[in-house]
């Protein structure tokens, strides 16, 4: 067969088969993109770009930033159909309305009437609108909660909506935060210089961190100075992997910190990455926090310009809506362009991280408390607690409660006290009836052990444990039945689809709990096959709010009503 000019062409250039290009679109990627280097673990940023550009991923589109890229189209198909953020389009089909309203339909937005709000809005807003139900948004304390465009609007109604709508606001209003000028005034960063300068050791830095218990919050709990001791003997260069893509249904607190005092967080992740070593910081974003976003990119714009220390190239990575992502391994693989996979371990991350190197991966609110550890020491989180714990909890309150948000509270605080001591109490006409003390993973307790102390280690006798702290209250008024069906709904969707127990255990779970009396010796087969042969920890934990149910609740298994 004799070579078409063209295809001379791709041979010489070594482009991939196949797929034409249209110069139109190749010229339209291009400008979508333009400003960042030519990558391929920039995938995921330049799909953003795209879809924010056009409102959705033409098929022409991804051929071309494929031809860009020198990569096979599959290889870009694949990363844009992973991630629930990315609208991809084919030719054919109709493109979406040019406005999307999303609600949220995780469990607490589900008990202050989600569905209800997603039937009104759909009748209400017509067909120039479009209206999807959507995972947690990250605003819990604000249930029910609709998002414009990327403009969340809190306790929604269809009138809230309407006007948000009507006056365009599809992008949210800056919060009110501790800039740099006023955080460097207030003493800010002389921490970090004084590290940089030598007047503090990194040793004694680290052992600091050892002595204070401070124990990672995104909810493994490992402990955070031996964490930076590990990394620090591994062999430079050695990287860093903030993750922020708090997705787990009911948290909210990583979100709340960084839209008042980004700067904090800012200072503890560059005095970890000074101690460690550190060559180059990525930060991992959930594309929800798009106030977030924006505010860290001009705080970093401001940092750069004035910096208080020699810092460390600190790339902000964009997160597409994986809940997956939460897990390190998954978010390394995302943050290098790739679906959020998570990895069999070992290799380590600590080892064997982003790019194939060491990495020192933590979450937000654990950097967030570095400094105040050093500057105050370690006596300082120590000496608070009750019942014989160490620390203070930042508690993501939720649900059926006078003063939900999230509240700084002695680790080891029963479920009780919070609500009574820090939350005004239950709403007017509602009883504690149960709460979920860890998030969508952590499992559902009920009232009767409302008592127990809430932190890390303290639950597991009872099939649970607190995670991310992310606390949603139930009352009379909920069925711990219909929230463990949400559950799974969600573990469902947000399935990777990497291993079978996980991927099809899920799905079959919900239809087994969509029946009005549970199969429970099949429900607790599949169980443990989930929690015994899952890759990572969404798998293994699915499982935990539905044993409750079935330990706990068991009276709602024997009327055999659904709802």
């Amino acid at each position: 067969m004799t070579d078409t000019p063209d295809r001379a062409a791709r041979k010489a250039r070594g482009a991939p088969k196949g797929h034409s290009v249209e110069p139109e679109a190749l010229a339209e990627m291009r400008q979508a993109i333009q400003g960042l280097p030519r990558r391929r673990d920039l995938l995921i940023e330049y799909l953003h770009c795209l879809q924010d550009r056009f409102g959705y991923l033409a098929a022409r589109h991804l051929v071309a930033l494929a031809r860009e890229l020198r990569l096979a189209p599959v290889e870009v198909y694949e990363v844009a159909s992973f991630y629930h953020h990315f609208d991809l389009v084919k030719e054919e089909e109709q493109t979406p309305p040019p406005l999307t309203v999303r609600v949220c339909e995780s469990v607490t937005c589900e008990m202050f009437g989600a569905e209800e709000l997603i039937a009104a809005l759909r009748s209400a807003l017509g067909e120039q609108v479009r209206v999807q139900r959507v995972p947690c948004v990250g605003r819990c304390h604000a249930a029910p909660v609709a998002v414009v465009g990327r403009n969340p609007v809190p306790n929604a109604s269809v009138e809230k909506v309407q006007a948000v709508v009507s006056a365009g606001a599809t992008e949210p209003a800056p919060p009110n935060y501790v800039d740099y000028a006023c955080y460097r005034a207030d003493g800010g960063y002389r921490t970090l210089a004084r590290l940089a300068g030598g007047e503090l050791d990194p040793t004694e830095v680290i052992a600091s961190m050892e002595a204070s218990g401070l124990r990672g919050l995104g909810g493994a709990g490992f402990p955070t100075g031996h964490k930076w001791r590990i990394v620090s003997d591994q062999p430079p260069p050695r990287l860093m992997a903030v993750n922020i893509d708090e997705g787990e249904p009911g948290t909210f607190k990583d979100g709340y910190y960084l839209e008042r005092d980004p700067h904090r967080f800012l200072e503890g992740m560059l005095i970890a990455a000074q101690a460690v070593g550190i060559a180059e910081i990525h930060v991992y974003l959930r594309d929800e926090y798009a106030a977030c976003r924006t505010l860290l990119e001009q705080e970093l714009a401001a940092l750069r310009a004035d910096p208080p220390a020699p810092l460390p190239p600190i790339h902000l990575r964009r997160g597409a809506g994986a809940y997956i992502c939460g897990e390190e391994s998954a978010m390394i693989e995302s943050i290098e362009g790739k679906r959020g996979m998570p990895r069999l371990r070992p290799p380590y991350v600590a080892e064997v991280g982003l790019f194939g190197r060491p990495t020192l991966e933590h979450n937000m609110e654990t950097l967030y408390w570095v400094r105040d550890l050093i500057e105050r020491g370690p006596e300082w989180f120590t000496q608070e607690g009750r019942r014989g714990r160490q620390g203070l909890r930042s508690f993501s309150v939720s649900g059926r409660v006078s003063r939900p948000g999230v509240h700084l509270a002695p680790a080891g605080i029963s479920l009780r006290e919070l609500v009574d001591e820090y939350c005004g109490g239950m709403l007017p006409g509602h009883t504690l009836y149960g709460y979920m003390p860890g998030g969508a993973s952590g499992g559902i307790l009920p009232a009767r052990l409302a008592d127990l102390p809430l932190d890390f280690d303290t639950l597991s006798e009872h099939g649970c444990f607190i995670g991310s702290a992310a606390i949603i209250v139930l009352s009379h008024h909920d069925r711990a039945r219909d929230v463990a069906r949400n559950l799974m709904r969600f573990f469902a969707r947000e399935s990777c689809g990497q291993c079978t127990p996980c991927r099809e255990g899920t799905a079959k779970a919900v239809a087994l709990m969509e029946q009005a009396r549970w199969d429970r010796p099949l429900l607790e087969e599949l169980n443990q096959v989930m929690a015994d042969a899952s890759i990572c920890g969404l798998g293994q934990a699915a499982p935990n709010p539905v044993r409750c149910v079935m330990k706990y609740f068991s009276e709602e298994l024997d009327d055999g009503s659904t709802s």
